[in-house]
């Protein structure tokens, strides 16, 4: 389990390809490797991968299988590349973010991008079928990063969240403009809170769910809205 707090940016040193996978070399910011063993857990960009061998006292190398490359982030990677670490949370550790397993749902894109005094807006594009997910106030992890969800609209697609200095200066956030990609993990309370209450709506409405969806969406509601929106699990 991770956190959703970045403990900071490592750079892709090394990339080798191999059958079925490829393999990454990370080098982490000083200290950051301190105690790390064969077999540990690092978030990657928001993906759990695995240590396969330590290089030095700063670096580790990973193996990723194709599936990972192809349905993450981690597929466009280079020499070079600069990525949100996390390793994995200890046994009382504090959850400064929200609980993340480390296994990416989708990936979005940023459509916008804006600067407001001290302040990072990313507006970010979401495939439809994850966006009754998104609930405004509620937690998404992107890129590893725990934050919070600041607006969203359904219809047109997008969420928006800001961002601090602080949180600009611990990740790669602010290298990110419009038209990058990024990895989402959904908050996995809101997820089953979600399919529950749409399973219990088809199974009591049966063939008529889509008359009420169609009703609901022309006063630019949603199905879930019933619900009175998605719980967020205390930090």
């Amino acid at each position: 389990m991770f956190t959703g707090i970045v403990q900071g940016i490592a750079t892709v040193a090394a990339l080798a390809d191999r059958p079925g996978l490829r393999s990454f070399t990370l080098r982490f910011p000083p200290g950051f490797a301190d105690g790390l063993a064969i077999g540990a857990s690092v978030a990657v960009d928001g993906v759990c991968l695995t240590v396969t061998e330590l290089e030095g006292a700063d670096a580790a190398r990973f193996d990723v299988m194709q599936q990972s490359l192809s349905l993450t982030t981690l597929g466009t990677l280079a020499e070079g590349s600069r990525v949100n670490v996390e390793r994995a949370a200890r046994d009382g550790a504090e959850i400064g973010g929200h609980p993340l397993s480390g296994h990416v749902d989708f990936t979005a894109t940023v459509a916008e991008l804006r600067q407001p005094e001290n302040n990072h807006v990313l507006r970010i594009a979401v495939p439809a079928p994850w966006m009754r997910y998104v609930f405004p106030k509620g937690y998404i992890a992107i890129n590893g990063a725990s934050l919070t969800v600041a607006e969203a609209d359904r219809e047109a697609g997008w969420f928006e969240v800001w961002l601090i200095p602080e949180t600009l200066r611990q990740t790669t956030f602010g290298e990110k403009a419009p038209g990058a990609a990024l990895n989402v993990e959904i908050e996995r309370a809101t997820q089953v809170f979600v399919d529950t209450v749409r399973a219990t709506l088809e199974e009591r409405l049966g063939p008529l769910l889509p008359a009420l969806e169609s009703l609901l969406r022309e006063r630019g509601l949603n199905p879930e809205a019933l619900a009175g929106g998605a719980p967020k699990l205390p930090r």
